[in-house]
Parts: C-alpha cells; sequence; structure tokens
C-alpha cells in the first residue's frame, strides 16, 4: 500500500514513467529471446566455417550452415546459396549481413529514447509539484512543514525517472555488447564465405 501511495504523490507523470519501464522489461524479455537463438553457438560455427565449406559443392555447403540456427549461418547460407544459383553472391552476403544487423537493432532505439525521455518526465512532474507546494505554502503562511513536505512528494517523480533511466541504459549497454559481438562474427563469416568463392574462380 506504501508503494502505491508514493506512486500517486509522485504525480500523473508517473504514469507515463510505468510505461517507460514497462516497454523496458518488454523490450528485455524479447530481446534477450532473440539474442540467445541469433548467437547460439555462433563462435564455434564461424571457427568451424573454413573446413566445413572448403572443397563441398555451394549448394551442399549451404544446406548445411542452415543445420545451425544462428546468425552466421543465415549469412552464410544465403550467400552460398547465390553462388550454387550463378547470382552475385557479395550481393546476398551483404544483403544478408543487413538483414541480420536490422534485425538486432530493433528495440534498441526505444530502449536510448527512453534512457533520455525518463529524467526529463521525472524532472517535469518535480516541476509540477513544486508549483503545487508553493501555491500551498501561500496558501498557509506561517507553516514550512507544508512547503518540505511538498518539495518531498514532488522529488518522487525526479527519483523515478532516473530510476527508469538507469535500468534502460543497463538493459541497452547489455544488448549493445552482445550486438557488437554477433556483428564482429558477421564480418568473419561475410569474409570466409567471400575467400572461397573466390578460391574458386
Amino acid at each position: 500500500m506504501e508503494i502505491f501511495e508514493y506512486f500517486q504523490k509522485g504525480g500523473p507523470v508517473m504514469y507515463l514513467l510505468l510505461l517507460c519501464s514497462v516497454c523496458v522489461v518488454a523490450i528485455l524479455i524479447e530481446r534477450f529471446s532473440f539474442f540467445k537463438k541469433a548467437g547460439k553457438n555462433i563462435q564455434k560455427f564461424v571457427d568451424d566455417l573454413p573446413s566445413a565449406i572448403a572443397g563441398k559443392p555451394f549448394a551442399e555447403a549451404a544446406s548445411s550452415c542452415e543445420k545451425e540456427n544462428n546468425a552466421a549461418s543465415y549469412v552464410a547460407s544465403e550467400g552460398l546459396k547465390a553462388a550454387a544459383e550463378g547470382r552475385d553472391a557479395q550481393l546476398a552476403l551483404d544483403m544478408a549481413y543487413n538483414n541480420a544487423a536490422a534485425q538486432m537493432r530493433t528495440g534498441m532505439g526505444y530502449l536510448a529514447m527512453i534512457v533520455t525521455l525518463s529524467p526529463l518526465l521525472g524532472l517535469l512532474g518535480t516541476i509540477f509539484g513544486m508549483i503545487n507546494s508553493f501555491n500551498i505554502f501561500s496558501l498557509q503562511a506561517g507553516q514550512p512543514l507544508a512547503i518540505t513536505g511538498g518539495i518531498g512528494e514532488a522529488l518522487i517523480a525526479t527519483g523515478t525517472g532516473l530510476c527508469v533511466a538507469i535500468f534502460a541504459l543497463v538493459v541497452h549497454t547489455y544488448f549493445a555488447q552482445k550486438m557488437d559481438r554477433i556483428l564482429t562474427c558477421l564480418d568473419n563469416t561475410e569474409a570466409i564465405v567471400t575467400s572461397e568463392i573466390r578460391k574458386r574462380g
């Protein structure tokens, strides 16, 4: 009950901050599931890729890559399939890489926005609370507790906004590091497949 009372004292801005925190949790759950799948055994796949596709027909190598369900296997299989079909393999690799990168960036912009927006919402709530506090003080002159209590309540929005921003920043940083690691693997995958295709002329 005490938490709900604090929530109400923070003012209407608290509902927006609650919405922001719910969005962060939703993105956290969805992105965690996505990155777990996209990065599954990815480093081992990249390490084994040169020997796995060396000398094999492109179609067979592509089928072999598709058995591994991660971002690097997707990029490799798209490039090898294009080579097997006589299409532009480099274009296929680039498009697959860009598609995978775009999927990994999904939700990251919203997290960055919430990191910036939450403290501003908290500040806005504090400003409204301060205005109300001074209005109370003007009506109840000679009662210093009226304004100090009002300021304390006004700062609830600021504190909540900072907590939401910190949470969103931690989540954003965690997934940004995951994305960098996977993108490095994708770069290496593209280089390996391109090298193998060039070897065969």
